[in-house]
């Protein structure tokens, strides 16, 4: 999900890190509130850029449903407190009331999340036309944007945490879809170090373990990606009662049918 255009951008030269802690950086340097609270609100504000943010959902955030009694003014407290601390540097004017809510005029463009879409999406299209090269640059390109788990300094609650699992979703995908176009490049042995890493830190991953035998299996190590195959089934069976997918199978049965006909 790439933030909305705002209705009035900022010129302003600061910049919204999401995909890692959230930073709000000026010249090199973080201004950031560290109070939990402050982060939620401005974690709102920022995966909104330009557009309003309703004081429902910064409720709704802020305490889960389960708000004080004193919500409107406490909240209207946490809203002065940032707007305290954006005038500290001289960026008060970005965070304006709106009715039913607040409004932060700053530009897409200004949030890594931002970049990070755009980069994963011309991906795509290379890919699509099979111009695997340069989807490779941009797909890369589109990791190296991450710093870390979304919002990794932010108490994510109801509003945000569906937020970080759509973004952790996406990076999947991109990465996925970078070992595509690596793949279709006809990088097989290069690619084996960094798929066994990757495969290691998401061990139920089928698509990215089917990927690895892919190479593994293109580069005169057949023997290799049935052992990875027959780890994967193992580690299924034991922790979820399921059997690899269909595509894993098949790939399986055809390392089998190559065995057999060498």
């Amino acid at each position: 999900m790439v933030p909305d255009r705002p209705e009035q951008a900022s010129g302003i030269d600061t910049g919204f890190t999401v995909l890692g802690p959230l930073a709000l950086v000026r010249d090199g340097v973080d201004y950031a509130p560290t109070t939990p609270k402050l982060l939620q609100l401005l974690a709102l504000l920022v995966l909104r850029p330009g557009k309003m943010v309703h004081a429902d959902a910064i409720a709704q955030e802020l305490w889960a449903g389960k708000p004080p009694r004193t919500m409107r003014t406490t909240m209207h407290t946490y809203v002065y407190h940032l707007r305290r601390c954006l005038d500290e540097h001289g960026l008060g004017s970005l965070l304006e009331t709106k009715a039913p809510g607040y409004v932060f005029r700053i530009d897409p463009a200004q949030v890594d999340v931002f970049r990070f879409g755009q980069l994963h999406q011309e991906g795509q299209e290379l890919l699509r036309e099979e111009q695997y090269a340069a989807a490779v640059e941009r797909f890369r390109s589109a990791l190296d944007v991450w710093n870390g788990p979304p919002l990794a300094n932010v108490p994510s609650g109801p509003m945000l945490l569906p937020y970080t699992v759509e973004l952790l979703e996406q990076r999947r995908t991109t990465m996925h879809m970078l070992f595509e176009a690596e793949i279709a490049s006809g990088h097989h042995r290069e690619l084996i170090g960094e798929l066994r890493a990757v495969t290691a830190g998401n061990p139920l991953d089928e698509a990215l373990h089917g990927q690895l035998m892919r190479v593994l299996g293109r580069s005169g190590r057949r023997s290799d990606a049935m052992l990875v195959y027959r780890t994967l089934r193992k580690r299924l069976s034991e922790e979820l009662g399921v059997e690899p997918c269909a595509d894993l199978q098949i790939l399986h049965h055809d390392l089998i049918s190559e065995g057999d006909h060498s």
